[in-house]
């Protein structure tokens, strides 16, 4: 290989890694499964499928905790005890309260849950702040901001690169402050958020990636029961092979939530609660001590984690002992506890168990008869009574447990963002989701004398997302305001729906309607009011714009004399529509909008009176039920606009359609295309004008965190989490200090130690140790790190020569080896080099045999005399041979070998030349006749070939190999 090959294969691969790294660095992404007990931590990297990321204990779910200890904070394991000892400074199940107000039920409860946090009202959102001091205090978006920072460097150190993309799953049943919350945090965590994803669909996502063969055109329906810490959910989730609107070989399969209820006071933790209450009462009983250990809050701190792991025994046990040493004035606690016994303590809460498999499929308008399977979720569905309760309610003989409860959430939601990042390619599984709460739009009716408000759906419960809908108020002529908000919510509980304090989210005022209807209204046909929504992936509600719609009146050559049938329709429609009582307004799906303007120029606006008769609510309920099999494509508005489809039908009318025989098309062909000419130069498809309106937007729902605010929290973030790097490489420089004390301490001992080294030399080495170990354990909480690396380097420096000498003492002899095996390999291959050295043509020339045979000479005596010298240095030396001389010698000795062998592979014999032939037809006369011409002619050949062969091998002189001396390649 030359040296211009070598570089530029050198320069290719280099190239090629820092790409890779780059690619690699960008790629990994990362989901959260957010409980409220646990949460998991999935990553997706090049080279590392769907993974759950253990952290520091080496578990797969870590606690979804936070605690603060002398100012440094704690996560994970070590956050638990803290809240064992001071449960006040350790906060736990703050998915319960985010996104809540201040005077919300779920508040009060969580304060009565754990009455030793002080809450407080935050004056500008009247959100829950958790008061620390006079001087500190935090917020839940702050909290959970930092839990997710927490699983990014678990992350990070997982994959061993930065990652800033993730997935967070939440509860199918969090609203839009609830959601609107999580995403503040996981910005306040530093994380760039692709989607927030319901628990359910990521679960049933996992689940169906790993069983794509098994769906078909025909719907398969599953039940996914979800009982955590905090809610239980049940989702029925249709399968189905979608096919693509764009392309019809693009098949994939879709998932289609179809049906979700759930209860948001069922889970594991009040049963936990009531069995630590029914133990605190138990040990009372028993009148140890004089204390109640009811106000004992870290007592009732031990006993609710004694109360966690003895619920869990139950689950696979009858019964079981609940002990505690030292609960409350030094006295233990033993009580024998009983599987009945818990079951009691919760028996209104099991009957309610089966309550939202009923309500889903109820509202999914699915038979239990089509459900293939009911697959369980979640912590709680671990307990027998849950089981029981539950078969007895899908009437089967057994449930669905084929999934990790665990990490399946993580996993489904890990996928999709994989599929949402640029830097995977993954097989398109199709998920739409379900909206739980109804979004309406409430406005009035502009009209004199008439200020009645009209409600309209805008999402209903049931429909799927991500989508795009366009609502169209056809009679607002100018400047209007209309609210968005939720619509029926009869279908939750009483307390439940007292957490949405404010039923309407926003309050939207347009500008702008006025003057464009002034500007416009003479020359064109005025279409209305279009206001662009769409629900994205997170189910978040978002207003992307308002126009003002105008359809220009066709242009034609005799365009101002216009028909008699016309003018008569045209006063005609104009009478009935001012006669009309309707709301003036259509809700249509984002690309649809087109073809309602249109049908509204013959029908009419749509759902005319229905403001008046009570049909709305009817109306509503109607187009809140759930789409099964939604596989339509979701289309993008256009600035510029087609024609209506209805205007192509009208203009593309065949002659069958016009009322001509199809006997008579070909007598008329001439004709018909003389006048279709005539008529397309004539009249013109109408075209449509929009004009932009300004919108003011009043959030009336949860206000996001200040930019000021946000900017304080990042910035107590990030001083945390500097404090915390300081802390780690403190603790890192202490235990590497007193690590190399405790080591270079043994290896004194040690027989290649003693040799390589004098009494004197160890006992300095032992002295310098000593001191380095008084010295560690006498210095308190404030030496920084840098002391402590100070005190390693000079521990390293007085150790350094005797490291040295071991290193080459048990190195040498390996290095030895390699040199003397060489050293043969390359005499045997010198001694066959004179085979290729002879001839008229030889492989080698004689310098360079001569070369290697020196070369090969010299070695053996720089061996023979540096042996010698070093069997006369004694151990505790500097040694004379170095193993660096000896990878010196070996790598002299290769490089000469490869050039060789590089040019034995290259070499080509030269071409050996052939007389000409001549024709055995000839007659002898005429070959003895010729003779003396052949001969010449077969000399010229064979001079011309031998100068051919010259002109070759000077050519191929000019290209050499790579010379031995000009270095190592």
């Amino acid at each position: 290989m030359s040296w211009q090959q070598f570089a530029s294969t050198l320069l290719i691969a280099v190239l090629f890694v820092s790409t890779q790294v780059k690619l690699s660095e960008s790629f990994a992404v990362m989901s959260v499964d957010l409980g409220s007990h646990f949460m998991k931590i999935g990553i997706v990297k090049p080279g590392v499928p769907m993974e759950i990321v253990l952290n520091l204990e080496s578990k797969r779910r870590t606690p979804t905790v936070i605690a603060f200890k002398g100012g440094d904070r704690q996560f994970s394991d070590m956050a638990l005890s803290t809240r064992v000892k001071m449960p006040v400074n350790a906060y736990i199940y703050l998915m319960d309260i985010v996104g809540k107000q201040f005077d919300d039920p779920a508040v009060k409860l969580y304060q009565e849950r754990f009455p030793f946090y002080t809450l407080v009202k935050d004056e500008e959102r009247s959100t829950v702040i958790f008061k620390v001091d006079e001087e500190t205090s935090y917020s839940t978006e702050e909290l959970l901001g930092m839990l997710l920072e927490y699983c990014k460097q678990l992350a990070e150190n997982f994959a061993e690169q930065t990652i800033k993309d993730i997935v967070v799953t939440v509860p199918s049943h969090f609203n839009q402050a609830e959601r609107n919350s999580v995403k503040e945090a996981v910005h306040i965590g530093g994380l760039n958020l692709l989607q927030l994803m319901s628990v359910n669909a990521a679960v049933a996502l996992n689940y169906g990636v790993f069983r794509r063969k098994d769906f078909s055109n025909k719907p398969q329906y599953i039940i996914f029961y979800d009982m955590g810490a905090s809610s239980t959910t049940a989702s029925v989730v249709g399968y189905v092979l979608s096919q693509s609107k764009e392309d019809t070989r693009d098949i994939n399969p879709q998932l289609t939530i179809h049906g979700v209820a759930f209860d948001n006071r069922l889970g594991g933790l009040e049963m936990t609660l009531r069995f630590r209450n029914y133990l605190a009462e138990q040990f009372n009983k028993k009148k140890l001590t004089k204390q109640d250990v009811f106000k004992n809050q870290r007592s009732m701190a031990k006993l609710f984690k004694e109360a966690e792991r003895v619920k869990m025994i139950l689950s696979a046990n009858t019964e079981h002992y609940a002990q505690v040493e030292n609960l409350i004035d030094n006295q233990d606690m033993r009580i024998k506890v009983t599987r009945s016994i818990f079951e009691e303590l919760n028996a209104d809460l099991f009957e309610r168990v089966t309550m939202p498999i009923k309500k889903a499929l109820e509202y999914s308008e699915i038979t239990l008869e089509e459900i293939k399977d009911v697959i369980l979720m979640g912590g709680g569905t671990r307990i027998p009574k849950v089981q029981e309760s539950l078969l007895k309610a899908v009437k089967r003989k057994e449930l669905g447990k084929s999934i990790n409860t665990d990490d399946a959430a993580a996993l489904g939601a890990v996928y999709q963002a994989a599929h949402l990042s640029q830097g995977f390619r993954v097989k398109k599984f199709i998920v739409k989701e379900a909206t739980v709460y109804p979004i309406v739009v409430e406005f009035k009716r502009q009209k004199t004398g008439n200020s009645k408000t009209v409600k309209r759906t805008l999402f209903g419960r049931g429909n799927t997302y991500p989508v795009k809908k366009v609502m169209t108020f056809n009679k607002h002529t100018d400047d209007f305001t209309f609210a968005v908000g939720y619509g029926d919510l009869n279908f939750i509980t009483d307390d439940h729906r007292k957490s949405f304090h404010k039923m309407f989210l926003k309050n939207i005022s347009l500008t702008g309607v006025g003057d464009a209807y002034a500007k416009h209204t003479t020359a064109v046909d005025y279409k209305g009011v279009r206001v662009h929504f769409r629900m994205d992936e997170s189910g978040l509600l978002h207003l992307d714009g308002a126009e003002s719609i105008f359809e220009q009146a066709p242009d034609a050559v005799n365009a101002n004399e216009e028909s008699t049938w016309s003018k008569l329709g045209n006063t005609l429609s104009g009478f009935f529509r001012g006669n009309e009582e309707s709301d003036g307004m259509s809700v249509n799906e984002e690309g649809a909008a087109e073809k309602a303007a249109s049908a509204d120029k013959e029908t009419g606006p749509t759902e005319k009176g229905s403001e008046d008769s009570g049909d709305g609510q009817s109306k509503e309920k109607k187009s809140e039920k759930p789409q099964k099999e939604d596989t339509t494509a979701e289309k993008k508005s256009e600035k510029v606009e087609k024609p209506t489809e209805q205007e192509q039908k009208e203009s593309d009318k065949t002659p069958k359609e016009d009322g001509t025989k199809p006997s008579d098309k070909n007598q008329t062909n001439t004709t018909q295309g003389t006048t279709k000419k005539d008529e397309t130069s004539k009249v013109k498809k109408p075209g449509i004008l929009k004009e932009n309106l300004k919108m003011e937007i009043k959030i009336l729902d949860l206000l996001p965190i200040a930019e000021k605010k946000l900017k304080v929290s990042k910035n107590r973030l990030a001083e945390l989490r500097k404090k915390d790097d300081e802390k780690r490489a403190l603790e890192h420089s202490k235990n590497e200090l007193e690590s190399y004390i405790f080591d270079m301490q043994d290896k004194l001992s040690q027989d290649d130690y003693v040799q390589c080294s004098t009494e004197e030399q160890r006992e300095a080495i032992r002295k310098e140790c000593s001191e380095s170990s008084d010295w560690l354990y006498e210095q308190d909480d404030n030496t920084k790190t840098e002391e402590y690396v100070k005190r390693l380097n000079i521990l390293k420096a007085a150790s350094k020569d005797l490291l040295f000498r071991v290193k080459e003492m048990r190195d040498r002899p390996v290095m030895l080896d390699t040199l003397k095996s060489l050293l043969n390999h390359t005499e045997y291959f010198y001694k066959n080099l004179y085979n290729h050295t002879l001839g008229d043509d030889p492989v080698f020339t004689q310098v360079e045999v001569n070369t290697l045979g020196k070369l090969i000479n010299e070695t053996y005596a720089w061996r023979k005399n540096i042996l010698a010298e070093q069997e006369k240095t004694p151990l505790h030396e500097k040694p004379k041979l170095l193993t660096e001389d000896i990878a010196l010698k070996i790598r002299d000795l290769d490089r000469e070998v490869n050039y060789l062998v590089y040019k034995a592979k290259s070499y080509r014999p030269k071409p050996k030349v052939k007389p000409d032939a001549t024709n055995s037809t000839n007659s002898t006369e005429k070959a003895d006749s010729e003779k003396v011409k052949t001969d010449s002619d077969t000399e010229k050949t064979t001079t011309d070939s031998q100068d051919t062969a010259d002109s070759q091998t000077d050519k191929k002189s000019e290209k050499k190999p790579p010379h031995r001396n000009d270095g190592e390649l």
